[in-house]
């Protein structure tokens, strides 16, 4: 681009312009009327002037010099010839004016012809002078006397010569003076022109640029817009130049001969190399704005390109990060089921992010595709973005893979943990009193036999193909909990074999039945307490003792099937783990469904005397005494529910922990003083309001065929069976593990009933302190 604006260095420019000097060409005492010799010299005329020797030797100068430098620019030695018209002048001003030109001509003088003075006495002084003369050091100029302007075509063709000297070549030099300020003034405004293109492209190039967007873009829209300008100016000088062409005769080239130079001066070539600059010029700067934009644009694609890859990368990074934090593994079916779901959601997150990442790259291929000047690094940061991409979805699509087979690993384990409680409710319900005769025997063995059938898959799972199935997501905990249902299977399993091995036994011999008689009590009635003065026997004050309350629940609940089954099942070590599993069935199932019937009790009852919409059926004597009727019967469902339940469940496959869950839980069982203690002034609230329509529509949502005082008695009840079914464990197990614990927590749970019956009598006695 500067070698495309150098036209106009200093050592080319014109020293001396026309308007400069233009009162001094005016004057007309010298001028370049465009002929030439024969010897193509330029011909410089200086007309017949009487006030010649008036003009002072530097504006002389000055004229001549810019006379002379004007063809100059065109041509290398130059060579010029003088007609010096003096035909009405004196021999002393032609001596004069001829050492003036001696003095101050600045351009090699090739030829002096002088057009002597006519007088005749100025003639015969211009002949004698001019022989002395010659000799002169001041006139040392190779000078030609002419008598006449016809001695001139000796010298000159007439088509180079004015017509006052007898020529054909038309001047005006009033025009002439007028085209040669317009040409120059044309020059001078393509320098300007070429100056500023050139610091405008310097400007562009060095200027650094900021680091924000909106800064780039500023200054683009300025650049653009001092380029349009510039364009423009162009276009104006343009138009400028073409007129002044147009202005100017271009010379035929056909008219002039071979040998012979055409004899105008150089205007019109002067004009048009200038226009030819001017295109050269404009033609470059559109080519370097070109690039220069395309640049700017390229760069401020760049920058949004790389804000974008910087704001999706830090992005994946993050999530990356959290990604890291999120498990693969879990201990639970709905634990496993929970992070499934939470790695779904994050899923869903990072595809959004990795198809914005996707338009981030396919714009960084579109960049490339149009050869963006950092391609390189573009497609480093595009291959980054992809690589983060796939190490994110990876790592996710792992995760979920490990999760959904961990979730396989649990499904499988609850399935085998529910097939063994299905095995163990199936044994501890089968009515044993009608095993006794060979058809019942027989029917059972085929319940049994059934069950194992269908649930082969799962009693007989191999542990090893499980870990080579599952070795991918094992962790110690799924070790642990895949060793403590094998343990169970296999209990279970060895639960069936000797139930089978029983059955099969009844079926080889005939088994005489034996008639159900029901216990007696244990223990002597010991003393009466009011705790059981309401009416599940009878509606009168009588009090009746805790041993009795023992004899129902043995009569009625499980001595019956305990008696009938030891009286055909022998004594050998199998057949007691079947009484013991029995037992053991019997006081986890009885368990479950004293916690469920506590469960209704707090949410069909209880909970609905907060009901607003219930509270238009309830008796004004028992809003606000919920604690009361129920007393603390929460505290007594949040214990079995939450802890004691399954502290009995563990004990399914290791029925000599049974004792140790008492013996730890010893204190908590203190709570049902507390429920009996408060039992009478509960029943009374009852009696008061049993028949309201509250408790009718409550047992009727519930469908309970019993009413709310069958439900409130229930923890005593179940106080009282825990030491029967301890006793009965107690009884199976002379030979085991476990017993001396279980003897301190038979001890322990009959001391808790004399504690439980002494506080009653306790708190019945009034009058005293």
């Amino acid at each position: 681009l500067t070698a495309a604006f150098a036209f106009f260095s200093p050592e080319t420019a014109i020293p001396i312009c026309a308007k400069d000097i233009s009162d001094d060409l005016m004057k007309e005492f010298a001028f370049l009327s465009g002929g030439r010799g024969k010897d193509n010299a330029w011909i410089i005329t200086l007309p017949d002037n009487a006030r010649f020797n008036e003009v002072p030797e530097e504006i002389v100068s000055k004229v001549l010099t810019y006379l002379t430098s004007v063809p100059s620019q065109h041509e290398s030695d130059t060579k010029f010839i003088l007609i010096l018209d003096r035909r009405l002048d004196t021999w002393t001003s032609v001596k004069m004016t001829l050492q003036k030109i001696a003095a101050s001509f600045p351009g090699n003088l090739h030829l002096v012809m002088v057009l002597r003075p006519t007088g005749f006495f100025q003639r015969t002084f211009t002949d004698i002078g001019f022989r002395f003369s010659q000799e002169d050091f001041l006139l040392k100029l190779p000078v030609v006397m002419l008598s006449s302007v016809s001695d001139l075509l000796t010298y000159i063709d007439e088509q180079q010569l004015t017509p006052e000297f007898g020529g054909t070549l038309e001047y005006c030099h009033s025009e002439w003076v007028i085209f040669r300020t317009a040409i120059e003034s044309f020059a001078l405004t393509v320098k300007e022109i070429a100056q500023m293109l050139q610091s405008f492209g310097t400007e562009l190039a060095e200027t650094e640029l900021p680091d924000d967007m909106y800064s780039i873009e500023r200054i683009l829209s300025l650049r653009t817009e001092k380029y349009c300008q510039l364009k423009e100016d162009i276009t104006a000088v343009t138009k400028e130049g073409n007129l002044l062409l147009s202005s100017l005769e271009e010379p035929d080239a056909g008219e002039c001969s071979q040998d012979q130079h055409c004899e105008r001066p150089g205007d019109w070539e002067t004009v048009n190399r200038l226009l030819g600059q001017l295109r050269e010029m404009e033609t470059a700067f559109d080519g370097f704005w070109e690039k220069h934009q395309l640049k700017m644009e390229q760069y401020l694609q760049l920058w949004k390109f790389e804000q974008s890859f910087q704001e999706v990368k830090n992005a994946i990074e993050f999530l990356m990060g959290q990604q890291a934090e999120l498990p693969d593994t879990g201990d639970s079916v709905p634990q496993v089921k929970q992070r499934l779901k939470d790695l779904g959601h994050f899923d869903g997150m990072a595809q959004d992010l990795i198809g914005k990442a996707q338009v981030v790259i396919l714009h960084g291929h579109q960049l490339a595709a149009n050869h963006h000047y950092a391609l390189n690094l573009i497609c480093q940061q595009c291959n980054e973005l992809r690589h983060h991409s796939d190490v994110l979805s990876d790592e996710i699509k792992r995760k979920q893979m490990r999760l959904q087979k961990t979730l396989d690993l649990h499904t499988r384990l609850q399935q085998a943990l529910q097939c063994c409680d299905e095995g163990a409710y199936l044994l501890a319900n089968q009515q044993m009193d009608k095993c006794q005769s060979k058809e019942g025997a027989q029917k059972a063995l085929q319940e049994i036999e059934r069950f194992l059938e269908s649930s082969s898959a799962y009693l007989n799972y191999d542990p090893q193909a499980l870990h080579y199935d599952f070795e991918s997501v094992l962790t110690s905990e799924l070790k642990c909990q895949i060793q403590s249902v094998q343990v169970k299977l296999g209990n279970v399993r060895s639960m069936f074999e000797n139930r089978q091995a029983c059955f099969k036994k009844l079926l080889d011999k005939h088994v005489r039945p034996v008639q159900l008689v029901a216990p007696r009590p244990e223990n002597p009635p010991r003393s009466k307490s009011p705790l059981f003065s309401p009416k599940h026997v009878t509606h009168s004050s009588t009090s009746h003792c805790i041993p009795f309350l023992f004899q129902i629940e043995v009569m009625h609940d499980y001595q019956e099937k305990r008696n009938s089954l030891q009286s055909f099942i022998s004594d050998s070590d199998d057949n007691l783990d079947i009484l013991k599993g029995h037992v053991i069935n019997e006081l986890i199932e009885t368990e479950r469904v004293y916690v469920e019937e506590l469960f209704t009790v707090l949410t069909g009852y209880r909970a609905e005397m907060d009901n607003p919409a219930m509270l238009i059926l309830m008796p004004p004597i028992l809003r606000n005494r919920k604690d009361v009727l129920f007393g603390n019967m929460p505290e007594i469902y949040d214990f079995h529910n939450k802890i004691f339940l399954h502290s009995l469940e563990s004990c399914l496959g290791a029925p000599e922990r049974v004792g140790f869950c008492f013996l730890d839980r010893r204190q908590d069982f203190q709570m049902y003083e507390k429920y009996c203690q408060n039992k009478p002034r509960s029943e009374s609230l009852w009696r008061q309001c049993s028949e309201s329509t509250f408790f009718q529509e409550c047992q009727r949502k519930l469908e309970h065929k019993l009413g709310l005082d069958s439900y409130l008695l229930k923890p005593v009840q179940r106080l009282t069976k825990y030491q029967l079914l301890l006793k009965e464990l107690l009884k199976y197990s002379t030979s085991c593990d476990g017993v001396q614990e279980l003897q301190e927590a038979l001890v322990a749970m009959l001391d808790l009933l004399k504690s439980v019956n002494d506080s009653m009598h306790q708190i019945s006695i009034t009058g005293y302190d």
